[in-house]
């Protein structure tokens, strides 16, 4: 059975809220205050339900069965953190900056001190302040967590089996030729001991703590048993995993109310079954009652949620899950001069397009995982402006909420910083086109009501050559539009990022927004020019002149101010394209010339005046009077 009531999840994990900034007082002792405020911020903007991450490997919570993260630490004992970090070198990890780095971590591992010396429990905190605001409490369990992956035996991350050789995994990468990759060899459930301290965690979660549903994360991380597991060891998985149902299933009759259980996993299940977890068979069995489809770092714009509920039933609720990078698509911001990956949470318009495509291909809730990153320092240049944007979390799962309102939306690119290359589901760019050639794109949108005041803009970014490629677009088999408008500005601003980098160029191409299917949609690019020789007489040529698309946004958007409607939009779209043809300006110079004209003013309903003249007569005289200062 489908669950309900919670629709608008956010994953909070187990260090974010012990950062700087959360504390009104910042060198005051931590207090429980922290996490009623942070709770209080989620539930003001809609969040029902919060998944509470206690753990990475080892508990960061006040665990009574298990050695936790303050196991040896001492107030300011800064060499407590030096056995995580690499030794220093001359290059990448300069001695002064290891030290810096040492003496950051003293605050932050301090703050968990402040609360056990004062008999606070964090985690059951979170659960009153949630209990308190009517946001339903979940605990969220990494399974695999990795942060202590540069030093197994030394660093103060890892768990006890961990720091033992033989309950890890071999290593290996996806080619087999590349050999070992020490960073991989996270644990190995097909040990019994491994499962044991894990299974250890979980009950004393759901059993001691005021919780009420349960998360597997797989994707932190993708890793289980050897892969192929044999069957045994598949089986050995499934039947750990209903194990733990049972955990919950008792803790729900203790309490009278359901306890879900599921898992947050990466998409492709096959793959999935071959390192232990059959995904499918659990779902067959009633184990699980939930799961979570999604890519480790950057968000995923293309799931084909309904092959994923074919697979698995009906009766599982299906969350599409928002990551805190667009895609790894790099932008500028001009005014600090820096450039680097935007952060989903510090646009709203990306944050209603991501939600909105899940929801158009039919999930039932929207989870947010590592939203807060935005705030962080050290992953954002601003974070201290503090540029994640709660208030677009209100409605985000409700598809009728989000339509008519802006969107952004992209495409999940297949490299970057953070992924595991095995489990990405990033397929689409980047991608080449030859002269003469076209590569076809496939995003699911959510259709936009028949007045919605908006236009459709698909932007395409390529790499940047000498000369602008002649480059057209097809939107769900429209005829291909080559009316190209080279721009070096994103579709929206990301936080303190507006531009795209030097290397890139990007071309905005306009369309009607009525065009957008619910669902899926198809962007067809087609290279309007020409090889020198056809390809079969110099197959060695094909690439010659090739474009390399770095990126597939679009953007649902009104472009004026002002209020118009149907009628009124489209002639203002016939003015603006008229002001170009005529006059040279730029399609956005064009619609700001329009906008500054009637900006205060209502062209909705009763605005007959407007039609009797000419769209170029209109175009004529606003520019001669804005921009040539001459009257009508």
């Amino acid at each position: 059975m489908k669950l309900t009531g919670h629709c608008n999840l956010y994953n909070g994990d187990c260090t974010f809220l012990f950062g700087k900034g959360y504390q009104v007082e910042a060198d005051a002792p931590y207090t429980a205050e922290v996490f009623h405020r942070f709770i209080d911020l989620l539930a003001d903007n809609g969040v029902d339900t919060y998944l509470c991450n206690p753990n990475a490997q080892v508990p960061w919570y006040p665990s009574k069965m298990l050695p936790g993260i303050l196991n040896g630490y001492r107030r300011g004992d800064r060499e407590f953190f030096r056995g995580h970090y690499p030794p220093a070198n001359a290059t990448d990890l300069p001695s002064e900056l290891l030290e810096r780095i040492l003496d950051e971590q003293v605050p932050f591992l301090n703050r968990y001190l402040d609360l056990a010396e004062a008999g606070i429990d964090w985690v059951e905190e979170i659960s009153k302040a949630c209990r308190r605001r009517g946001v339903a409490p979940w605990i969220s369990i990494r399974m695999n967590d990795m942060h202590g992956a540069t030093s197994w035996e030394g660093s103060y991350m890892n768990c006890a089996p961990q720091k033992e050789p033989q309950y890890r995994l071999g290593g290996c990468e996806i080619n087999p030729r590349d050999g070992v990759n020490p960073m991989l060899m996270s644990l190995d459930y097909s040990h019994p001991e491994v499962r044991d301290y894990y299974f250890t965690m979980i009950r004393e979660l759901v059993e001691d703590y005021d919780y009420e549903g349960l998360e597997l994360d797989w994707l932190r991380c993708s890793f289980c048993c050897e892969p192929p597991a044999s069957q045994p060891q598949i089986d050995v998985m499934t039947e750990w995993t209903a194990e733990i149902r049972k955990l919950t299933q008792a803790q729900a009759r203790k309490t009278g109310k359901p306890y879900p259980l599921g898992l947050r996993i990466p998409v492709r299940l096959g793959l999935l079954r071959t390192i232990g977890l059959d995904v499918k068979a659990m779902a067959e069995a009633g184990i699980i009652d939930f799961i979570s489809p999604s890519n480790y770092w950057q968000t995923s714009w293309d799931v084909p949620y309904d092959r994923l509920r074919h697979e698995l039933g009906t009766d599982i609720t299906i969350y599409g899950v928002i990551e805190d990078a667009p895609n790894w698509m790099y932008a500028h911001a001009p005014q600090s001069d820096s450039s680097g990956y935007r952060l989903l949470s510090a646009s709203a318009p990306l944050l209603r397009g991501n939600a909105a495509g899940k929801l158009a291909a039919g999930v039932d809730g929207i989870e947010q995982f590592n939203f807060f990153c935005t705030d962080e320092e050290g992953i954002h240049p601003t974070a201290a402006k503090r540029q994640a944007v709660y208030p677009a979390l209100r409605g985000i799962e409700d598809l009728e909420t989000l339509r008519g309102q802006s969107k952004h939306y992209a495409l999940a690119t297949s490299f970057g910083h953070y992924l595991f290359p095995l489990f990405e589901f990033a397929e689409q760019v980047p991608a080449t086109v030859a002269p003469e050639g076209r590569r076809a794109f496939t995003l699911s949108m959510c259709a936009e009501p028949a007045d919605a005041l908006s236009e459709l803009v698909v932007q395409l970014v390529i790499l940047k050559q000498e000369v602008l490629p002649v480059l057209g677009i097809s939107f769900n088999g429209s005829p291909p539009n080559f009316e190209a408008q080279p721009t070096d500005e994103l579709l929206f601003p990301t936080g303190s990022y507006t531009h795209h980098i030097a290397a890139h160029q990007a071309l905005n191409y306009h369309f009607k927004p009525a065009q957008i299917r619910e669902g899926w949609n198809e962007i067809v690019v087609f290279h309007g020019g020409h090889p020198e020789s056809p390809w079969w007489s110099a197959p060695e040529k094909i690439n010659e002149g090739a474009v390399c698309i770095v990126s597939v946004e679009l953007a649902v958007t009104s472009p004026f101010t002002f209020a118009t409607d149907n009628s009124s939009e489209a002639y203002c779209m016939e003015i603006a394209k008229a002001m170009s043809d005529l006059h040279g300006v730029s399609h956005s110079e064009a619609i700001d010339l329009i906008n500054e004209q009637w900006q205060g003013q209502s062209l909705s309903g009763q605005s007959d005046w407007l039609y009797h003249d000419y769209p170029a007569t209109w175009a004529s005289r606003i520019f001669r009077r804005l921009r040539e200062g001459k009257g009508w």
